[in-house]
């Protein structure tokens, strides 16, 4: 099963794409053909040739970002019946925050992608020096990648 891992970064730090390549070590490392590449490159892949959308933001006013959003919008009119999909976004834990995930989940069910399982929000931290991961968020990123790896195996 092919899996294309789409991600957005825009942190100095470059923290959505530490979580993409998390996410995309895991699932190399129990056997999938992995491609992790950023939203700027993805226009030389296409995606209809993968079984698997794995689609990651940072969020940017409880909304994925332009870039995010531009691609998704661009795989209209294309085919994806019986593709599967998941996403994934980096955010800040505030009581009143939003996340990404929700707009990327709902524009890949438009698209026909199924939903393959809940999104993962990875949490960072604001610090003085920058944005930073919060501790213990790059293992979940790896479990939530390995579960996932899991249901793409039973499904076929």
């Amino acid at each position: 099963m092919k899996t294309l891992v789409v991600y957005d970064s825009v942190s100095p730090a470059k923290l959505t794409a530490r979580v993409a390549d998390t996410i995309a070590g895991a699932m190399k490392d129990k056997g999938m053909e992995v491609v992790s590449v950023p939203i700027e490159d993805v226009k030389h892949i296409n995606v209809e040739e993968y079984d698997c959308l794995i689609v990651g933001s940072p969020t940017m006013a409880w909304k994925p970002t332009k870039a995010t959003m531009s691609f998704l919008n661009g795989l209209a009119g294309k085919t994806f019946s019986g593709k599967s999909a998941a996403a994934f976004d980096t955010q800040v834990q505030l009581i009143i925050s939003g996340n990404a995930t929700k707009m990327m989940e709902a524009k890949l069910k438009k698209l026909g992608f199924g939903l393959v399982s809940p999104p993962l929000m990875a949490y960072v931290i604001d610090k003085k020096d920058g944005y930073q991961m919060k501790d213990g968020e790059l293992e979940r990123a790896k479990m939530w990648a390995q579960e996932l790896t899991s249901s793409l195996s039973r499904k076929g």
